[in-house]
């Protein structure tokens, strides 16, 4: 029986165990998307107890608890740090076959130098353990940032963000690792929401356009792009309930707006045909600029109305959703491609049953370079040993895994990197077992391109980090 989280953890053969040591274990992380906070890099922040670093806005660990009957008060309330840590070490004993548990001693591992199991029985010594080396190494964020070997941060920026703390961190020339803006336009697409007319005013006053219709939001787009693009962005990305397509005219799309402009409500029918019209002219522009897009779709957000009042969005209480219809999507792809040529493409769909529509899809758009359309790493409700395991032999069966991008964060904890390891880990076990099984040749010349390529040198390719 091996022991747990040894040196050769998720590897299950010899040639898995090659495969990693020799082109996975020590190559830099490019972590092309996260939600971690530009300026907690420019101060460098710096933690009181483990509690902060770990359990603070980390819904995935939440859910968890609250599965374990915590109450909300050790959770997101006013209970002691200590304490909630102390439940969360409760609760892990109970976490069997869940990722938490296996990044949870990860992390504990490496940032803590901790080789035992957490477990209540323990947290006392791993409370202490931690918040010794938090405070007195100390491990900031900056020193997280570095012993995770991280190459390449993209964050998650608004296009009215003002970019400031990507500009010290740059200016300052300290940091080896580059932390380069994300173009995240959720809120310039949802006019349903009720903020959306408040939204477009700071927008207009950002960019220093008046925004009485269509042609000068354009504008005002273009203009926040021209900004993000000075800043070092080559990234969109795209949080969307499905990929819309309901053609229409501009005259049509300029009446929705100002609709929506005007704070009156817009049907189903009229905000998917505003939303279509303004996505295809982002990425006639993603295209035109040589910026990656990324579509993540398919969760449904907020399920629980009574905590979404109490806690607000990303506290836990999201789900996959089974709406993404496939036609949707293929329209959509087809249009950009005829209108102006695709930009380079990542499609991330939550659902696992999306699989192999997406892997089919991406084959349809395949031209003008190697892997230029991406089945994206399994992601959120996916990013564990199955999910992973799923979307990689997926893309294998009907695609070309040598070419994927491989794994990212899509993080709000700088402790998240250890799943790029994770990643790593699963991915050589993978190859490692058809190697083992005689399904592909024990040609390491080969073998090691595609592990160095998939863990780390084709995204640094395909977004063209330097």
């Amino acid at each position: 029986m091996k022991a747990f989280l040894d040196d050769n953890f998720l590897l299950g053969s010899e040639t898995a165990v090659r495969l990693y040591r020799s082109y996975a274990a020590d190559l830099p992380v490019i972590d092309y998307h996260c939600h971690i906070n530009p300026k907690e890099i420019y101060e460098d922040l710096k933690y009181d107890n483990i509690t902060q670093v770990w359990l603070y806005g980390d819904h995935y660990k939440w859910r968890a608890m609250r599965s374990c009957g915590v109450d909300e008060e050790y959770i997101t309330g006013n209970a002691s740090d200590y304490e909630k840590f102390c439940k969360y070490a409760e609760t892990l004993e109970w976490a069997v076959g869940n990722p938490l548990y296996h990044w949870s001693h990860m992390e504990l591992k490496k940032y803590f130098g901790y080789e035992g199991v957490l477990k209540r029985s323990t947290a006392d010594e791993v409370w202490k353990l931690c918040n010794d080396v938090l405070r007195n190494e100390p491990l900031t964020v900056r020193k997280i940032i570095e012993k995770s070997n991280v190459e390449v941060i993209c964050t998650t920026d608004d296009p009215v963000d003002s970019l400031e703390w990507h500009q010290k961190i740059r200016e300052e020339g300290k940091l080896k690792t580059k932390v380069l803006p994300a173009w995240r336009p959720d809120r310039l697409i949802n006019l349903e929401k009720k903020e959306f007319p408040d939204y477009i005013a700071g927008l207009a006053e950002c960019s220093g356009v008046e925004i009485t219709g269509l042609d000068t939001l354009k504008e005002a787009i273009v203009k926040r792009m021209d900004y993000f693009s000075e800043n070092g962005c080559t990234v969109s990305d795209h949080g969307l309930d499905y990929v819309p397509y309901a053609p229409c005219t501009p005259e049509e799309a300029d009446a929705v707006f100002r609709k929506a402009l005007g704070k009156q409500k817009t049907d189903l029918l009229e905000s998917e045909k505003y939303k279509t019209f303004i996505l295809l002219f982002l990425a006639e522009e993603y295209s035109r600029r040589g910026w990656v897009m990324q579509l993540h779709y398919g969760c449904q957000r907020n399920i629980n109305s009574k905590r979404f009042e109490q806690l607000g969005p990303d506290t836990g209480y999201d789900c996959i959703s089974s709406y993404a219809p496939s036609e949707k999507l293929t329209m959509f792809l087809d249009a950009v491609h005829t209108r102006c040529g695709l930009p380079k493409t990542i499609l991330y769909s939550l659902n696992p049953n999306d699989n192999t529509i997406i892997d089919s899809i991406i084959g349809g758009f395949q031209e003008g370079c190697a892997g230029k359309i991406q089945h994206g790493s399994a992601w959120w409700f996916n990013d564990n040993k199955t999910g992973m395991q799923q979307q990689m032999i997926s893309l294998a069966n009907l695609g070309v895994l040598g070419k994927f991008v491989g794994m990212l964060t899509d993080s709000r904890s700088f402790l998240s990197y250890t799943r790029h390891d994770y990643f790593r880990r699963i991915l050589c076990d993978l190859i490692g077992g058809w190697v083992e099984a005689g399904e592909y040749p024990e040609d390491y010349e080969i073998l090691s391109k595609i592990i160095k390529g998939i863990s780390h040198d084709n995204a640094k390719e395909y977004f063209g980090f330097k």
